[in-house]
């Protein structure tokens, strides 16, 4: 095989996010058809949609009947970090090719947080190197909600609780990234501007307001950040 190298080390590196996918796609399957919702669901958000947070919150979308208008806006505040993710990574993804669009799409918090945690191969053909980590990432999420949601059309118990699994996993790669960077002042600025939206902002906002902010305070303190 051409790239089995590229295969074959994109798989270990992204080993502990299917550690963790499997296990909250399960989650994201049982959760959905709790609410009474057919199994193939599942497998389609996750292969059009793919994005954890949403998906959990489309289940109250569908359960309140949400109109479409509000549905985009909610997804828009949302899923607008995004956006942050992908112009940090414009170098390294400027000579992928046609996977562009592909790896523009993969890209989540936990990706984000392993490429930006991890040293590249430079022995490595980066651009599939960064489609077969980022199709992994997508399969295991994809593999995980199919099989909860299959286990929950058949098997039935209390399900409550179970949307705090993603906030666990970000707590974790949370964790991660201040072993990689051993700097508690960014990891301030977070907590901080998170605090503020919590408390002053309406929380359809709440989120994008805290990036914001948190953005405005590292552009201001971007050299005491690099000091330390």
């Amino acid at each position: 095989m051409k790239y089995k190298n590229e295969l074959s080390i994109a798989f270990k590196v992204s080993i502990p996010i299917m550690m963790g996918y499997i296990v909250l796609g399960f989650a994201f399957g049982l959760l959905l058809v709790s609410f009474d919702y057919s199994w193939y669901l599942a497998p389609i958000m996750s292969f059009f949609i793919y994005t954890g947070a949403l998906q959990f919150v489309a289940i109250n979308f569908f359960n309140i009947k949400a109109g479409y208008v509000d549905i985009a806006i909610a997804s828009w505040f949302i899923n607008i970090r995004q956006a942050f993710y992908g112009l940090s990574l414009i170098k390294r993804f400027n000579k992928t090719g046609k996977l562009k669009p592909y790896l523009i799409f993969a890209l989540t918090d936990e990706t984000y947080a392993l490429l930006t945690s991890i040293k590249d191969d430079e022995n490595l053909n980066k651009k599939w190197y960064y489609f077969f980590l980022l199709f992994f990432s997508q399969f295991y999420w994809l593999l995980g909600s199919t099989l909860g949601a299959i286990f929950g059309s058949n098997i039935k118990f209390n399900t409550q609780g179970l949307e705090f699994s993603l906030t666990a996993l970000f707590v974790v790669l949370c964790i991660e990234q201040y072993k990689s960077l051993k700097n508690i002042f960014p990891f301030f600025i977070g907590f901080l501007s998170s605090i503020f939206a919590l408390i002053f902002i309406p929380s359809d906002k709440m989120l994008l307001v805290s990036i914001i902010f948190a953005l405005i305070l590292l552009f201001i303190f971007e050299k005491k950040i690099e000091n330390e």
